[in-house]
């Protein structure tokens, strides 16, 4: 095989369909735009916004622009005084343990410790996230943090 043999497969290439050009290539006078009217003139096909002069639909609501970020964490919060009305005694407080306590719905969503309340006990406290204040209560209170990756 040489270079000069080299050719497209069979149907590969299509001619391209010349409009407008007699009524011997089938494609004459209205050039397959029909009768008159705003979509046979140049330039007479509108864009999707378009609403035919009425106010389009996404300037009639506006309370639906902006966006929604999918990659937001959603962070479920549990303070300090939540923690200090049970007896842990020397477990460590997890998700998985406050969730079977009824303080969190799932134990997969990450957890974020807040510092309201004070706490009595030094508990080793594992979470995904912790606010200043809760984080010098805690070591205050003699206890550990744990920060979880998710």
């Amino acid at each position: 095989m040489k270079l000069h043999d080299l050719r497209p497969s069979e149907g590969a290439k299509k001619k391209r369909k010349r409009v407008g050009r007699g009524p011997g290539a089938g494609q004459g006078k209205t050039a397959g735009r029909g009768t008159k009217g705003q979509k046979a003139r140049s330039g007479g096909a509108k864009g999707v916004y378009f609403e035919g002069g009425q106010l389009p639909l996404a300037r009639r609501l506006p309370y639906k622009r902006g966006f929604t970020n999918i990659r937001k964490i959603t962070y479920t919060p549990v303070n300090l005084k939540h923690l200090a009305e049970f007896d842990f005694g020397e477990e460590a407080v997890t998700p998985e343990l406050l969730a079977a306590i009824g303080l969190i719905k799932r134990a997969t969503d990450p957890v974020v410790i807040l510092g309201e309340g004070e706490l009595s006990a030094p508990l080793t406290i594992k979470a995904h996230r912790f606010s200043t204040s809760a984080r010098e209560k805690i070591e205050a209170a003699g206890g550990t943090i744990e920060v979880l990756a998710f």
